[in-house]
């Protein structure tokens, strides 16, 4: 069914009037907070509730919109709320539209198409009331109010699921941090110990950022998460990748395998014969960070030297019990991380159905001449 049949079956020969944002609601701005007495009602800003007070500025459902900062953080509130100076809430008329339609329609606006902040992203007032707002059935209250709830439905249902899928990963991810630190707990005396400097070899790249070519032939392994790509290679082999400096500092973002390019501030670390290469991967993931914040004698670590990983400390137990543990963290690493395979991908694709059916439902037809 293409959109165009689906929401002529959805209008019933009904039309669609298209207003502005300021005929069907009132934009209010907040205001400080400081001054209110602690309690249970959320303060919301624009990057999401920042403490709570004993008094409310709004109490029926609204849609809070970001005046600056995270401009497209935009919350639906049931319950009674306080907001601050960086974000608005609606006085919606419900009689005309429900306020859960009208979140969902802004949440498919490109609300940074609108900004007109010269630094730090903002939205003015006068902007917003020039949204322009479908109302099926105008002619008919009744009537556009049960098309808008029947909308609300199938949207929430693809909400809700993401959301169980969600909590499901957050419960997962705890349930693979409980088994990663239990297997990678060794008693003293129970393994040998030595320091990654005796157990794999260790380096850096050659290349610069500005080197990378966009449909390079291999892989080409910066300081950041996303991989680039480059026309040679430097390395042929199995090794752990992570950032000399940046923000990745510390972190663990790739697990390389076979031909790739190297960042020269990005460290490479190729295990040794007597250490499975995935169970470095997992304990210097799980553990590097850590030891790099208590090993610096600085309180933020910006970039890492050589020795740095040289004397970090690594248990070395026998070939067939790192096989056993990586072969447990590896199904939970897939399950919890993977963009490929489990929840992860489960949730991408949920996410994918929902925007799919929010931008089908909410595509009302518009005249052909709009000002």
């Amino acid at each position: 069914m293409n959109n165009q049949n689906f929401m002529e079956k959805l209008l019933e020969g009904f039309d669609v009037e298209w207003e502005p944002l300021e005929q069907v609601a009132k934009i209010k701005h907040g205001k400080d907070w400081k001054s209110l007495g602690s309690g249970n009602i959320p303060v919301y800003g624009s990057g999401g509730i920042m403490g709570y007070v004993d008094t409310y500025s709004y109490n029926k459902p609204t849609v809070l919109i970001p005046r600056k900062g995270s401009i497209t953080n935009v919350f639906y509130i049931e319950t009674p709320f306080w907001n601050v100076d960086t974000i608005y809430y609606t006085e919606i008329d419900d009689s005309k539209i429900i306020p859960k339609f009208f979140y969902y329609f802004i949440r498919k606006i490109n609300l940074m198409a609108l900004d007109t902040g010269s630094g730090r992203p903002s939205l003015t007032q006068a902007i917003l009331n020039k949204i322009q707002i479908p109302i099926p059935c105008p002619k008919n209250p009744k009537k556009s109010l049960e098309i808008q709830a029947k909308i609300i439905r199938i949207l929430d249902t693809f909400t809700e699921l993401t959301a169980e899928l969600t909590a499901e990963l957050t419960a997962r991810k705890k349930q693979y941090n409980y088994y990663r630190d239990r297997l990678l707990t060794f008693e003293e005396g129970q393994v040998e110990w030595r320091t990654l400097g005796e157990v794999a070899e260790i380096g850096t790249g050659s290349h610069d950022t500005q080197d990378a070519i966009k449909d390079g032939d291999y892989i080409f392994y910066a300081r950041g998460r996303d991989p680039l790509r480059l026309n040679v290679f430097d390395f042929d082999e199995t090794a752990i990748i992570t950032a000399g400096d940046g923000a990745g500092v510390g972190k663990v973002f790739h697990y390389a395998k076979g031909k790739y390019a190297l960042h020269q501030r990005a460290y490479r670390i190729v295990p040794g014969v007597v250490m499975v290469p995935r169970f470095v991967y997992h304990y210097i993931a799980s553990y590097f960070y850590v030891y790099i914040q208590k090993a610096s004698v600085s309180s933020s670590v910006t970039s890492l030297r050589r020795p740095m990983f040289l004397n970090f400390p690594i248990p070395v137990p026998p070939l067939s019990e790192q096989t056993r543990i990586v072969s447990i963290l590896d199904k939970f690493d897939a399950l919890t991380n993977s963009i490929s395979e489990g929840l992860p991908r489960e949730i991408e694709l949920r996410q994918k159905q929902y925007e799919y059916y929010r931008d089908l439902l909410l595509s009302f037809p518009k005249p052909e001449v709009e000002v």
